[in-house]
């Protein structure tokens, strides 16, 4: 962790480990006070023993595996899963051997029902082959205690994953954003929608998938909107 949070500082070469593309587009946000202090606190609660998920390679990973000219639709989640084993750095997903948790089983329900095709055989809740496909994977917030959800909230990582949502909006056009639940739904207001696709729907978590979520049809939606605007559309389920 120590050797990544170097690099989100002004005070070092200001060289974040990031795709190139979003080091362009973050670069003013990697050099800003709040990347300092957000480091600062992050070192801290390390110094006194804390866990913080993702591991540090992982934490612009959703940045990494989905290079800023290469986004086509953004899945925005609020923070890292707080179990063991459960954060690689992408919204919603899991690394290989992890069981999907109950809100990604509901993701894949929808898909499902939207597309008319079977989910994963093995139920792997990795969306790395999403990712790579142009699907940003992003969490407003990049880290998480130990057990503690929501636990980094107002840290200082919203100030950058704002920052990113805009750059996408201002620089780009044809992306479909999806907003699942009120704290997504937040970010509205970052987007320009006469350029951009903005989907809306309840979270897919448990308690809220059956009020919204289960017939939102955004997947099918999703892709309609690309090959509209000639681009390729998303493998929802490989």
């Amino acid at each position: 962790m120590l050797n990544l949070l170097i690099y989100m500082t002004a005070e070092t070469t200001l060289n974040p480990q990031i795709e190139e593309g979003w080091k362009k587009a973050l670069m003013e946000e990697f050099g800003a006070e709040n990347m300092k202090e957000l480091k600062g606190k992050l070192v801290e609660e390390m110094n006194s023993g804390m866990v913080i998920y993702p591991p540090a390679k992982q934490i612009f990973q959703a940045f990494n595996l989905t290079p800023f000219d290469k986004v086509k639709v953004v899945i925005l989640g609020q923070d890292p899963y707080h179990g063991k084993g459960q954060a690689h750095g992408l919204s919603f997903s899991v690394p290989d051997g992890v069981n999907p948790p109950p809100s990604l089983v509901n993701i894949f329900k929808e898909i499902e029902s939207d597309l008319a095709v079977k989910p994963p055989k093995t139920k792997n809740g990795n969306l790395e082959s999403w990712a790579k496909q142009g699907v940003l994977l992003l969490n407003a917030i990049l880290t998480v205690r130990a057990s503690q959800p929501a636990s980094h909230r107002n840290l200082g990582w919203e100030k950058l994953t704002n920052a990113a949502i805009k750059a996408l909006s201002d620089k780009r056009e044809h992306i479909v954003f999806l907003l699942w639940g009120k704290f997504a739904q937040e970010k509205e207001s970052l987007i320009d929608a006469s350029k951009h696709l903005i989907l809306k729907a309840p979270h897919p978590s448990p308690y809220s998938a059956n009020s919204g979520f289960f017939g939102c049809r955004h997947f099918s939606k999703t892709n309609d909107y690309l090959l509209k605007n000639n681009q390729t559309p998303i493998e929802w389920c490989e």
